[in-house]
């Protein structure tokens, strides 16, 4: 039973793709059935998931549509998406280890499984006599510069960064900003953390 409901669904489908295809060009039902060389009774019940056909009228069917038969099939079965959006100022502000006034981190995404897979932080920085702790953690962190100038410490390694720079480095050695230079800061930091298994 569950085969004929699949069979079922693909065929109203194809009936929708296709008569949604017929309208778009303006064309009638006698106009694409005498084309594709079958009568007008036939195409009906296509488009109307009465009958299932072959694969030959209906690549004769795409043609006559002008696209292809991979075409009519693009959006059948599709899993449903599960993207996470955050809104401009929506983000969750959240306190980092050591990180006082003039620093605001704002968390970008949230995972929603029970392993933590990356984690996506906007970075503002406003005071220039703040005082900024070094950070260590699992994974690699990517840097990339909106706003400002600073230097940055990676290990005994320190990096200018201006706006459109980026920077890459293991999250495991001792890390963050040395001097800023120019404020105000503003740099997305992205922290993927190991696959664990």
């Amino acid at each position: 039973m569950a085969e004929v409901t699949a069979a079922n669904a693909l065929e109203r489908y194809l009936g929708n793709t296709i008569r949604d295809l017929r309208q778009h060009h303006g064309l009638t039902i006698a106009e694409v059935s005498e084309q594709v060389g079958i009568s007008r009774g036939m195409f009906s019940k296509i488009e109307n998931a009465q009958t299932a056909t072959s694969l030959d009228t209906l690549s004769r069917i795409a043609a006559v549509l002008g696209v292809s038969l991979a075409t009519l099939f693009r959006n059948y079965n599709v899993p449903a998406g599960s993207a996470q959006l955050v809104k401009q100022g929506e983000g969750m502000e959240v306190v980092r280890r050591g990180t006082k006034r003039g620093h605001t981190y704002h968390l970008l995404a949230y995972d929603q499984g029970p392993t933590k897979l990356f984690e996506p932080f906007l970075i503002t920085m406003d005071d220039a006599s703040e005082v900024f702790p070094t950070f260590e953690h699992p994974g690699v962190e990517f840097i990339h510069m909106l706003k400002g100038k600073l230097e940055y410490r990676h290990g005994q390694q320190t990096y200018l960064l201006e706006p459109g720079d980026s920077l890459t480095f293991r999250g495991d050695i001792s890390h963050g900003p040395e001097r800023l230079l120019e404020l105000p800061i503003r740099f997305l930091t992205i922290i993927h953390y190991p696959h664990q298994s």
